[in-house]
């Protein structure tokens, strides 16, 4: 039979003689304040006579009738019963051991990580194990594993993205200068900007960008300026360099880093006016650059048609030429036919820009894949002209330690849900938003009750057994490492 409170603190009369005067009732409340739980041990037998908790929320998952009249080695797991040992071994040479993290079991299957350490109270062989719940320690370390996690992929997205984006910038045929507009100093130039310049691309960095151009000129790029403040964009502003007295024309657009105010300007040297656009193009070392990317890249008008595409879309599209895709309406091979496309366009025509659209390509023979699209619509001459950047996105990894442990693809939220209409049949969403919703029923109830399955279920309305189908049904019993239901049960 469990022994009542006051017996504990009986017991604690010993170890008072220490304190100063304590009464035993003062000492035992010092105990459990400075502890978790308290456990009161028989030194020769390792069993358990009586339990005082600090800590509601550890009172309520190790029940005092849990360890009462039990041996401390048969409440903790196996690999924890060595520690066990050795701190009631301990307890006999010295009167305090140190901390010893131990995992109790919980009937739901679970551990609680506790840190003990044993103390000697009387020469009889009374000992006493305080305890601190590790709980709190473990899951803000869980977090801040998964938050580092998450900072490292980013920093690896966005350093790829910065190595691309430099890449694009050296090999460029084309000169571009980024100024800054507090200053109007060179920020960056590439090497067709400092060749045209007449200076090496280093000693550009940190000059003044209106000293490179000759007196009329720099009363233009006043007014560029000025046209840049109002629009954000300028363009065709013919100018002069500084002693080699070569025509050029510019235009410039205006972008933002932080607080910071930049203008991306672009140097045309008049010669090459008449050129042709798409000799520059294939002549481009940018272009053998796009033709070569492992993301699927096509140009097409307003209207969708195709004017040209790479060989990695080429492949997802199951397509062996180029010439087989030119002129073909880009809406053939998009996962919903007349709606995907005229969403692009919509927001083209009124953003320029879009980010990040999911979707997926159907191939000619058949397969069907799950892209991501970024697109921009560019002016030429009196049409614009619209670029999409495709990337396979079937293998992705999820980010997300729960989205990853899900049995199959069913969508976890409305966003998700909808985004499948017009992929899948009717009934197939309504079967799907019913396991969505039942999914996310279960998942609150763990989360109200601390993961506590016994009190979900009941919460629920289930009994235990349904309430495991459940779980092994949507993948939710294997989530965090948890043990399968009956594995101490």
């Amino acid at each position: 039979m469990p022994q009542p409170a006051g017996s504990l603190v009986k017991r604690l009369s010993v170890a008072t003689r220490t304190l100063d005067g304590l009464d035993p009732d003062a000492a035992a409340a010092l105990v459990t304040a400075a502890s978790d739980i308290t456990l009161d041990l028989d030194a020769a037998t390792g069993v358990i006579n009586n339990a005082a908790y600090g800590n509601d929320e550890l009172s309520r998952e190790l029940a005092r009738d849990q360890l009462v009249g039990k041996p401390w080695v048969n409440t903790v797991t196996i690999e924890s019963r060595p520690k066990i040992e050795e701190l009631l071994r301990e307890a006999q040479l010295k009167s305090a051991t140190r901390w010893r993290q131990v995992n109790h079991t919980l009937p739901n299957g679970q551990d609680v990580p506790v840190m003990y350490s044993v103390m000697r109270i009387d020469n009889r062989g009374r000992v006493l194990a305080m305890g601190r719940s590790m709980r709190p320690m473990a899951t803000l370390q869980q977090r801040l594993i998964e938050a580092q996690r998450s900072m490292e992929r980013e920093y690896s997205r966005l350093r790829q993205a910065e190595t691309r984006h430099r890449l694009l910038f050296q090999v460029a045929l084309e000169a571009v200068v980024v100024v800054d507009a507090s200053n109007s100093k060179i920020v960056e130039a590439n090497p067709a900007a400092a060749e045209i310049l007449g200076d090496a691309e280093r000693r550009l960095a940190g000059r003044s960008f209106r000293e490179l151009f000759e007196g009329r000129s720099r009363r233009t790029l006043d007014a560029l300026y000025s046209k840049l403040d109002a629009a954000g964009h300028a363009e065709e502003f013919p100018v002069h360099v500084l002693g080699a007295g070569r025509a050029l024309r510019i235009s410039a657009s205006q972008f933002r880093e932080g607080r910071s105010v930049y203008y991306m300007v672009r140097l045309l040297p008049v010669e090459l006016d008449n050129a042709s656009i798409s000799e520059q193009r294939r002549k481009s070392r940018v272009f053998e650059f796009v033709e070569s990317s492992p993301d699927g890249f096509v140009v097409t008008d307003m209207k969708g048609a195709i004017v040209y595409a790479n060989r990695a879309f080429l492949d997802l599209v199951q397509l062996t030429s180029e010439p087989q895709a030119l002129n073909e309406p880009l809406d053939r091979w998009l996962g919903r036919p007349g709606v995907d496309f005229s969403l692009l366009a919509t927001q083209l025509r009124e953003h320029q820009t879009l980010k990040l659209f999911s979707t997926s390509l159907r191939g000619e023979y058949g397969s069907t894949t799950d892209v991501e699209i970024c697109a921009v619509a560019v002016p030429e001459g009196g049409d614009p002209y619209c670029g999409f950047s495709i990337r396979d996105v079937s293998n992705r990894l999820p980010v997300d330690r729960r989205v990853a442990n899900t049995v199959g693809d069913r969508p976890r939220s409305v966003e998700q849900l909808t985004g499948l209409v017009g992929r899948v049949p009717l009934k197939q969403l309504v079967r799907e938003s019913t396991d969505m919703i039942e999914r996310l029923c279960i998942e609150a109830a763990l989360e109200l009750t601390g993961d506590n399955r016994a009190s979900a279920a009941e919460i629920l309305g289930l009994s235990r057994q349904g309430l495991y189908a459940k779980l092994h049904r949507h993948g939710i019993a294997e989530i965090g490492g948890s043990p399968a239901p009956n594995a101490r049960n």
